[in-house]
């Protein structure tokens, strides 16, 4: 409608919707384009907020989940109907289950066509039910019936995002909607509506309670998940742990909410966790989880003989938690808290100071984590100094490690770099690691990192990535290209599926379908991807030996330019100590994990 034709008082809803988002303080908007939201498109033409344009929805998806992580705050995508909302639901998904906060806008077609079956319209077995789709895993999944409701609804979705345990939502809306003219009114009321929500903490009469417990414990141990990042609650989990000298184990989305060199950090738990900290939390006496949802992975499938033993006769469980469901969910809870991690911590601190004034002292358990550590690097030291081409993994993350500064973000994907990464590598830095915890998604990292990266410009950002993450969406690149976004993206190729071969390998004796055909040697292995990257206007680097890789690293980090780089690596797989219930379906008569398929 032309603007000339708008009753005064008026405007059309994508225009006063990208001012709505102007308020809010949103300053980039992640998509893909579409006939029904380029009403929205063309309202952000004249708009402070930079729209970043991709050539799949996944990738979409996950740049905002990334860019989500990294400022706090919710993110938005833009996606059109049907392929473009299916296309983008792994990437929302992925963020659901890691509690990422993510406001989704999609365009849908016209209200007036419901059950007409225009053009891409989803309605199989229900009409005007595209938001449905997403219904499994948002917090929210709202239809805009009337181009009134459009300004409250999108109020809600970002309070709801953000507030509470995190996640997406879905605000969809029929493309005739989005070029509706409603009164501004609508939209000048919210102003005074408040844009965050007071979060609740700890009683000091409960935080008494668990402080005396842990201080009369013999064998305390902390366990930390990803919630702690989501309350940025690191500087109070610190000085929590300083104070009460409690010896501290995490979850994979736990990993680097307490710096790796920090004396009193046992390691990950679980079965690609660390056989002392598996050890320390399995004889535990009380055990204080903050923000974690003990899940499977973590908990070696819950057996009680590998990683957690709670219930009566054995450990005993505190669990603090924003999300009530949560607490109790796999393990009995002694002591349960719904509260903000960083508001509560706050009271933790408070009393725990006013009980113990001069702290508690554990010396034996710090010198015994420090030789602990000590010999867990030893065993590696062979590994990490290895010549060997294809390289070891363990010498890529040696190498990466030294070459990468001490802030720098690190965005990870499924395989060697997860799995290997919060077992042997250090992040010194809180919140600088970026893992797909929940839906574990292949692909996630390489998207993440550009949405990383242009959340905080002045970081150096790597995505460490397998082949088989590295190829579902190489397309990104072409967005880090037009944005000149300078991401390392460290491709560990070991021309397979690695973790699932190895797992195949040592189940099956085979790796069919897991595995991509051999070249006669890595230099002649397809596909190339340094020159896929060139092809798409950033730099690739294809590194022929071991020696060659920390300095084309060096060399990528100071060229400002966004670079792949590709390293043959031999597929070993990453060692195991705690269990994994696959395992007994598999081989239920023998002792069999994952083996090596080079």
């Amino acid at each position: 409608m032309p603007r000339d034709h708008i009753e005064p008082g008026k405007d059309l809803i994508a225009n006063q919707l990208v001012r709505y988002l102007e308020g809010r303080g949103i300053e980039h908007i992640f998509g893909l384009c579409g006939h029904t939201n380029i009403a929205v498109l063309s309202a952000m033409a004249n708009s402070k907020i930079r729209f970043i344009n991709v050539r799949h929805e996944q990738i979409s998806a996950h740049a905002a989940d990334g860019y989500a992580r990294v400022t706090g705050k919710a993110s938005v995508l833009l996606s059109h109907l049907s392929p473009g909302l299916t296309n983008a639901a792994t990437g929302v998904a992925n963020a659901a289950l890691d509690c990422i906060p993510m406001v989704v806008i999609a365009g849908d077609i016209p209200s007036y066509y419901y059950g007409k079956h225009p053009h891409q319209e989803v309605n199989l077995h229900a009409d005007g039910s595209q938001y449905e789709i997403y219904r499994p895993f948002v917090k929210r999944a709202w239809r805009v019936d009337t181009p009134e409701l459009l300004p409250e609804i999108l109020e809600k979705a970002f309070l709801l995002a953000e507030s509470g345990q995190p996640g997406p939502v879905l605000v969809n809306v029929p493309m005739d909607i989005f070029s509706a003219p409603i009164d501004l009114a609508l939209w000048d009321r919210l102003r005074a509506n408040t844009k965050t929500l007071a979060k609740p903490s700890i009683d000091e009469d409960t935080a008494r309670e668990i402080v005396s417990n842990l201080a009369g414990a013999e064998r305390p141990v902390l366990y930390v998940g990803g919630g702690v990042a989501l309350a940025r609650a690191y500087d109070e989990l610190r000085d929590f742990v300083n104070h009460m000298q409690i010896p501290v184990s995490h979850s994979l989305m736990g990993k680097g909410v307490l710096p790796d060199d920090h004396p009193l950090v046992l390691g990950m738990t679980g079965f690609w966790g660390m056989k002392f900290t598996n050890e320390q939390t399995l004889a535990a006496d009380w055990i204080l989880g903050l923000g974690t949802r003990f899940k499977e992975a973590d908990c070696s499938s819950w057996y009680p003989d590998y990683t957690f033993d709670i219930g009566e006769g054995a450990s005993k469980l505190i669990h603090i938690d924003i999300e009530p469901q949560e607490i109790g969910r796999n393990y009995p809870t002694e002591i349960g808290v719904v509260a903000d991690l960083k508001a509560a911590l706050k009271v933790l601190n408070k009393v725990a100071r006013e009980m113990l004034p001069k702290g508690r002292k554990a010396p034996e358990l710090v010198a015994r984590i420090a030789e602990e550590r000590r010999a867990f690097a030893a065993q590696n030291i062979e590994m990490q100094q290895s010549d060997a081409f294809p390289m070891m993994p363990e010498r890529i993350l040696a190498d990466l490690r030294a070459a990468m500064p001490r802030d720098a973000i690190l965005t990870s994907d499924v395989g060697w770099n997860k799995n290997g990464v919060a077992q042997q590598f250090d992040i010194y830095e809180p919140g600088s690691i970026l893992i797909p915890g929940g839906f574990a998604t292949m692909g996630f990292g390489p998207p993440a990192a550009i949405g990383a990266k242009i959340a905080a410009p002045d970081r150096v950002v790597i995505s460490l990535v397998g082949d088989g993450g590295f190829g579902q969406n190489p397309a990104m690149l072409a967005t880090a290209a037009a944005e000149n976004t300078p991401v390392i993206w460290i491709i560990m190729n070991n021309n397979a599926y690695g973790t699932i071969a190895g797992l195949q390998k040592a189940n099956y004796g085979l790796t069919h379908g897991t595995t991509f055909p051999k070249a006669s040697s890595p230099d002649e292995q397809t596909p190339d991807y340094a020159a896929i990257a060139r092809a798409y206007g950033c730099d690739g680097v294809r590194i022929t030996s071991a020696d060659g890789f920390k300095p084309a690293l060096e060399a990528a980090i100071a060229s400002g330019r966004p670079t792949v780089i590709d390293v043959a690596m031999i597929n070993n797989p990453t060692p195991t100590s705690g269990h994994w219930n696959i395992l007994d379906i598999y081989s239920p008569d023998g002792n069999v994990g994952h083996v090596s398929t080079d």
